[in-house]
């Protein structure tokens, strides 16, 4: 069912899951209505040399969305997400599809949904379609050359970020109303964040990976992009099989926030350090503590990184076999990642594991005397896609996008980025990481941060 002669397209590149949701209870538009506009957008924006759905469920989509508008009609109650457009990146299983993982020579149809889609189906979401990846999700930047690079949509010619580049640009193209990723090391908020997104990491533990292709089983982490803390929080309580409920205002006055003074501040652009002051002048207008001083376990983190780290040891696992059958099928600078692994030891790795831990103890002990730690999320803009083309700027860019966001999953903690760039000024993200378990609190108080990031732009 599209939309009405005479009626407008409903908008969807800001429009929050809240306001579709109540459009829907209202009766002002139908399930289908929504599916055919995300639909319509898809149509218009995606590019088959650089593609953001690698495959559109379009035929299951609509029997969905159909079905919730039959039970809308006959009073029957609806799930929680009933008739929102969601797309999923390609390395979660949907039954009868490929879940590729980026690559072109996977080929294995799922035999059923991962645990996360039949939880997202059961509160009644559509899904669209399986979104573009690096491959493997081996990389911060997005790059594929199987499938395409999707360009960012709010800033042609430079990248989405990645390793969910698909799942970002869909959202703000209004390709669906919300995505799903993973985050091993920022493969969530660094796309988010390169396209004024909000994207949500929460505690490892939180949301079953039952049917996910693995990077790494230590480090890897399923959340949402939306456009709202509120709508990452809605998604994230269905796919964790909690109830979601509305947050009770929070007020910033009080809170204690830090900055480390060291890590995370180096390296970073003009335009992003002009976007984060401001940001923090706007926090401690509205009664925020905020601590600026230095954080000793961070810089204790380039050590679990070293040659790869569980990333490089844990994915190596996964792939040595088919390296050594599809090896020259892969995107090569995935494989020189991947190939890393084979020479870190069972040693190496176990002491790698035990290192883990004792800062993860000694990350949280510190971290328990504030609300969070505020950060850029990337220290950069998005990169010029031409930036890319050489594999020594690729490899340095990649590291160095990946620096700020990679701290919350290796030290297991939950973390969420926000919009905080100006008006005209290339997208940038305001970062804020909690301790592990605390995700609702971590939630609440974003979305008090977005609310006054939101009225200081007016």
């Amino acid at each position: 069912m599209k939309t009405q002669p005479g009626q407008p397209p409903i908008e969807l590149t800001e429009t929050t899951l809240s306001s579709l949701l109540a459009g829907l209870h209202q009766n002002k538009w139908r399930a289908s209505q929504l599916l055919e506009q995300c639909l319509s957008n898809a149509d218009h924006h995606d590019d088959p040399a650089n593609q953001v759905y690698t495959a559109r469920f379009d035929r299951t989509a609509r029997a969905e969305a159909a079905a919730v508008d039959a039970l809308q009609k006959g009073g029957v109650p609806l799930g929680e997400l009933a008739g929102v457009p969601i797309a999923l990146k390609v390395l979660f299983d949907v039954a009868g599809e490929v879940t590729h993982s980026g690559s072109k020579w996977w080929d294995k149809q799922a035999q059923s949904d991962a645990l996360i889609v039949s939880r997202l189906r059961r509160a009644g979401a559509v899904i669209t379609g399986h979104t573009n990846m690096t491959e493997f999700a081996y990389s911060g930047l997005g790059l594929n050359p199987h499938y395409g690079t999707p360009a960012n949509p709010l800033a042609p010619g430079r990248i989405s970020g990645g390793s969910s580049s698909g799942a970002a640009a869909a959202v703000a193209h209004g390709m669906a109303a919300a995505a799903i990723g993973s985050d091993t090391g920022g493969s969530v908020r660094i796309p988010a964040a390169f396209c004024g997104l909000v994207g949500f990491k929460p505690s490892q533990q939180r949301i079953p990976r039952d049917g996910v292709f693995p990077l790494s089983q230590s480090l890897d982490s399923i959340g949402p992009i939306a456009h709202s803390v509120e709508c990452c929080a809605r998604l994230d309580a269905v796919m964790a099989g909690e109830p979601w409920q509305k947050a009770a205002p929070i007020d910033l006055r009080g809170r204690r926030f830090v900055v480390p003074a060291n890590y995370m501040l180096d390296d970073l652009s003009p335009g992003v350090a002009e976007a984060f002051a401001s940001s923090l002048r706007t926090l401690r207008d509205n009664g925020a503590q905020i601590v600026e001083t230095q954080v000793p376990v961070l810089d204790t983190l380039p050590e679990l990184m070293e040659n790869g780290g569980l990333s490089a040891a844990e994915s190596y696992h996964v792939h040595r076999h088919w390296l050594q059958q599809h090896g020259e099928e892969y995107d090569p600078r995935v494989r020189q990642r991947l190939e890393r692994g084979a020479g870190i030891s069972a040693a190496d790795y176990l002491e790698l594991l035990q290192r883990r831990a004792a800062r993860k103890k000694q990350a949280d002990q510190w971290l328990s005397a504030y609300d969070g730690i505020l950060a850029p999320t990337v220290p950069v803009e998005p990169p010029l896609l031409a930036e890319l083309e050489s594999d020594a700027e690729y490899g340095r860019l990649n590291m160095l996008v990946l620096r700020n966001p990679t701290v919350a999953n290796l030290l297991d903690l939950c973390a969420i980025t926000l919009p905080n760039h100006q008006d005209g000024a290339l997208p940038s993200g305001l970062m804020l990481i909690g301790r592990n378990g605390l995700d609702s609190s971590v939630l609440g108080i974003a979305q008090a941060v977005e609310n006054v990031l939101i009225r200081s732009t007016y």
